[in-house]
């Protein structure tokens, strides 16, 4: 369930990251599809608790360095690892395609690091972009970090919808794939939950964490190249791991 208020708090912050230029309440409405009347109050809002503020005056608002403080005190609290930065990217320029390390979010894992291919036709993957913990190599890698009783209580929050006729669609399913990954050596995926996609994924397993990294893209060059993925991510993780 989504709290549209709160979702469209964000979305003027994901507006002015796209625009990176001040912008009148006016132009925000009609820019994102919104009554007029409720985003002057939106945005009256935000700049009242001083999120938004008027860089000229009648020049329109901008997020204010509040969001940064916040955001920088909230990383800090809790950072990821300072080494996963280079490693996703020295990964994702020795596959060429997109890799990113994902963590719990729930029913789903949630990608918190990521370096996207430059490849022309690849998988475009943002930080804090969702994908479905049973239906995906990323998820299943986190799934295998739990523990069996762990597993089946979320099992009873999942909604087994069926994305694309590889998705698991049963629990058994996926404790199959499990099973099928420990003795493979990793985490794969087939479509099975965005269209043309494989993927390729190892547990991270890091003190009080649970996260994996994940190797994706089309299937026309990763698909048949998943042995070779799962072994260019062991080296690197075996690498890592000497190096701590």
């Amino acid at each position: 369930m989504i709290v549209r208020q709160a979702a469209n708090a964000l979305q003027i912050l994901e507006f002015f990251a796209e625009r990176q230029r001040p912008a009148n309440a006016s132009e925000i409405a009609d820019a994102l599809g919104w009554p007029r009347s409720s985003t002057f109050k939106l945005v009256g809002t935000l700049a009242s608790m001083g999120y938004l503020y008027e860089p000229l005056p009648r020049g329109g608002h901008y997020p204010s360095p509040r969001w940064l403080e916040l955001a920088e005190k909230v990383s800090q609290a809790d950072p990821l690892p300072a080494e996963l930065g280079p490693l996703i990217r020295d990964v994702m320029q020795e596959s060429g395609e997109t890799v990113a390390i994902s963590a719990p979010a729930g029913t789903h894992a949630m990608f918190v690091d990521v370096a996207e291919s430059r490849q022309p036709v690849r998988y475009f993957a943002r930080v804090g972009d969702r994908v479905p913990i049973h239906a995906s190599s990323a998820g299943r890698a986190l799934l295998a970090q739990m523990s069996a009783e762990e597993r089946q209580t979320l099992y009873r929050r999942i909604d087994f919808t069926g994305y694309s006729a590889t998705t698991p669609m049963t629990a058994a399913r996926v404790e199959a794939e499990l099973a099928e990954a420990e003795a493979r050596g990793w985490h794969q995926s087939n479509a099975e939950y965005t269209p043309d996609l494989a993927g390729v994924a190892l547990p991270m397993p890091y003190t009080g964490r649970r996260l994996s990294i994940v190797v994706v893209g089309p299937v026309s060059r990763c698909l048949e190249r998943r042995a070779e993925t799962a072994a260019l991510l062991h080296r690197r993780l075996k690498a890592l791991a000497a190096s701590r």
